[in-house]
């Protein structure tokens, strides 16, 4: 079976599986089902464990323009093929938070190119544009291992400058970076708050509600536990 027929193959599945009750529950949560066939997130599982990496199909299923073909194909897209060309394509064809979100952590997270590309994505007009550069950068700050705070921290004035977009997909990925750079270590998780209580004094609202919801978390006690035990296993190392 050639690719192409492999991708005939995989929207014939999700037709198969079309579920009305799951596209209205995902509108609910303020996702564009347009183009849709509510697939579950474990059928998605049970697909990418069938069909396994496949850059050439994943970039096929992209093409249909299908809501869940966009999504598998995060799964089955290979990081180390992944071009700048690609990402800033697929980057530009996001239409909803949640292919936003799974194709940037699914995938365009492992990509060496990730890093730099964050710094551009944030100055996009568009909101699931602008979005993609914030949640880009709260995924590397979890699974980047090895980048220094340093690398973090230049994403602070990207933060500060668009922490006043009224956009609601947009603050609330200013808001997810704030925490997950803060919850990093104990020297970025001081870092975090003290740009959070920066913002707090902005008169921006968005800018003051992104600051309260990243305060009330990085300086919870659970968290604060957290990243001190995280830090004292890094040091010992």
């Amino acid at each position: 079976m050639n690719n192409s027929e492999i991708v005939k193959e995989i929207l014939e599945e999700f037709r198969k599986n079309f579920s009305q009750k799951n596209l209205d529950g995902m509108r609910r949560f303020g996702i564009n089902v347009e183009n849709g066939f509510g697939t579950s997130s474990q059928f998605f599982k049970e697909l990418a464990k069938k069909y396994k990496k496949n850059h050439e199909v994943a970039s096929l299923l992209w093409q249909t323009g299908v809501h869940d073909a966009r999504i598998l194909a995060g799964y089955l897209a290979e990081p180390k093929k992944l071009t700048i060309k690609q990402m800033n394509e697929w980057m530009q064809d996001f239409n909803s938070w949640d292919i936003c979100d799974s194709t940037l952590m699914r995938l365009f997270n492992y990509s060496p190119l990730a890093y730099d590309l964050a710094f551009k994505w944030v100055n996009q007009e568009g909101e699931y544009q602008r979005r993609a550069g914030f949640v880009l950068m709260a995924s590397l700050s979890v699974h980047d291992k090895n980048r220094e705070d340093k690398d973090f921290i230049a994403f602070f004035p990207l933060i500060k400058k668009y922490s006043t977009d009224e956009r609601n997909f947009v603050k609330k990925a200013v808001n997810w970076c704030i925490r997950q750079i803060g919850k990093r270590n104990l020297l970025l998780n001081k870092a975090a708050i003290n740009l959070s209580e920066e913002l707090l004094t902005s008169e921006s609202k968005s800018a003051q509600w992104i600051a309260k919801g990243a305060l009330r978390e990085l300086k919870d006690k659970k968290y604060q536990d957290y990243i001190l035990r995280r830090s004292e296993k890094q040091n010992k190392k």
